[in-house]
């Protein structure tokens, strides 16, 4: 009889997602999926992190319409069209750069939102619920994101 061996894993790998609309929600499960198959985890932990102030994951069902609810959801709390003093350019002066974009709207956004997600690996697989997906949520727009990933537990040896 074959005796199941277990090793020890630790890796960190990010990648980019060009996203292509103002707000959008990048179903990100298949891609972190594939992650987990690749690096042999068998239980675990993978933690998937935004490295930008107006993104953020989160876990929720993929479903059109209510994507489209939450796109909505979110103007209606901080409005694209809402005067923010971070878009002040008269009166700002930290973190400026050239390119600035007037995006108060979209930090508003992200404050409410977590800036990353850990999820359970079991027998190989995210440990999901019956609908959850995991997302990247855009909130300003569209632009090359970079997300951080990092995969802990054991794997098969």
């Amino acid at each position: 009889m074959d005796t199941l061996t277990t090793a020890p894993i630790c890796l960190h790998t990010q990648f980019t997602v060009e996203t292509g609309q103002p707000t959008e929600f990048v179903d990100l499960t298949e891609r972190i999926t594939s992650l987990v198959v690749q690096a042999g985890l068998r239980f675990g932990f993978v933690n998937v992190q935004t490295r930008h102030t107006t993104t953020a994951i989160l876990v929720n069902e993929h479903e059109p319409l209510l994507l489209s609810d939450f796109a909505a959801f979110l103007e209606r709390l901080a409005p694209r069209d809402a005067i923010y003093r971070h878009d002040d350019e008269t009166v700002r002066t930290v973190n400026v750069t050239p390119d600035e974009r007037h995006n108060g709207h979209a930090h508003c956004r992200a404050l409410l939102l977590p800036s990353n997600a850990t999820l359970n690996v079991v027998d190989g697989q995210l440990h999901l619920g019956r609908w959850q997906r995991l997302f990247l949520a855009e909130l300003d727009g569209p632009r090359p994101r970079t997300l951080s990933v990092m995969l802990l537990g054991e794997g098969w040896r």
